[in-house]
């Protein structure tokens, strides 16, 4: 959950409980046969006037509570909007986090609109499994993960130089962009720790400012952050045998 939003929600006085315990309390009052969306977004305009403007109001698989989405935040309410509840909903059969899979399609990115032409690009054995990354090159995080994707056969990884940490994050981004092989340049400074020379010629650094605005875009906030071919984003670092799962799950089915 987004921080500002959390306390833009507390601020507002809401009634915050355990899901379990929301859904309870619902399943014990009388719900009506239909959804009256207009009265939940007018009941919490009215009450919450600075809400955050809601997107779409839907149905859950539980009667009497619906999902409220606001971007790609989501939270919970009655059918008359008298309580928003923040958190996770599980469907305990199956045990799957239904909130975190549909948060998961919200954010999904179309992997094949993504301009690869502006990554730096590296790949191991085939290269036949695809993986995206936002990276900024003083990110410890980014520099644990390439190293060890080197644990992971058959990839192509393509890298969006995301400098957004500050200090000399930009320079170093434009001089190992501006390299002569920025691939080699790339993995040297990420896995080996050694600095890009500094680049003193001309350069085209478009690539660096359409990066900038994709992640602003996506809303990546951090480094790394992936995006798999099945358009599933992961915010920070996974370890090797995620990202296997992961790359088996969202290879295109022949």
């Amino acid at each position: 959950m987004n921080p500002l939003f959390r306390t833009r929600i507390q601020s507002f006085g809401a009634t915050r409980c355990a899901l379990a315990v929301a859904v309870l309390l619902v399943a014990s009052v009388a719900v009506p046969a239909a959804a009256d969306e207009a009265l939940i977004r007018k009941n919490i305009a009215e009450r919450l006037p600075d809400f955050p403007k809601i997107d779409e109001v839907s149905k859950t698989p539980i009667p009497g509570l619906f999902e409220v989405r606001i971007g790609t935040e989501i939270v919970y309410t009655d059918e008359r909007g008298d309580h928003i509840i923040e958190g996770q909903m599980i469907e305990t059969r199956s045990r799957s986090n239904l909130t975190e899979a549909r948060v998961a399609k919200l954010t999904a990115i179309d992997f094949a609109a993504l301009p690869l032409k502006d990554a730096i690009v590296w790949k191991q054995g085939t290269g036949a499994r695809k993986l995206v990354v936002f990276a900024d090159p003083n990110c410890g995080y980014c520099k644990k993960f390439e190293k060890e994707m080197q644990q992971v056969k058959d990839v192509t990884v393509y890298t969006f130089l995301y400098p957004i940490l500050g200090g000399d994050s930009p320079e170093k981004s434009r001089n190992i962009w501006c390299a002569k092989d920025n691939s080699a340049a790339w993995r040297e400074w990420m896995i080996n720790g050694v600095a890009p020379a500094r680049n003193m010629g001309q350069c085209d650094t478009g690539a660096l400012l359409r990066n900038a605005a994709l992640g602003k875009k996506h809303k990546v906030n951090g480094t790394p952050a992936l995006v798999f071919e099945d358009g599933k984003r992961v915010p920070g670092a996974m370890a090797p045998e995620q990202v296997e799962k992961q790359l088996l799950m969202s290879r295109p089915k022949a």
